[in-house]
């Protein structure tokens, strides 16, 4: 098998390092922690309870982005107003 040699920070190592499991090589984790997974596999994952805050917690932030956007596209307008 061909390898390749990398470099990468001690924090990306100790971060990987953390995430490999027993008689796992580093390869192997790198491969399981970067495998794309289906949607479906998370189905479930949150209870009822959780999945409610998580979606209030989304359209709060929703709200506030837009709101936000809208002060700054009206203060940009107020500003090339003012130049002419």
């Amino acid at each position: 098998m061909a390898t390749k040699t990398i470099t990468v920070t001690v924090e990306a190592y100790k971060a990987l390092a953390a995430m490999k499991q027993k008689n796992e090589s580093f390869s192997q984790t790198i491969l399981r922690v970067g495998k794309r997974r289906p949607l479906s596999d998370f189905f479930g994952i949150l209870s009822k309870d959780e999945g409610e805050e998580l979606k209030r917690n989304v359209e709060l932030a929703r709200r506030n982005r837009i709101s936000s956007r809208k002060k700054r596209i009206e203060k940009i307008t107020r500003a090339l107003q003012g130049r002419r």
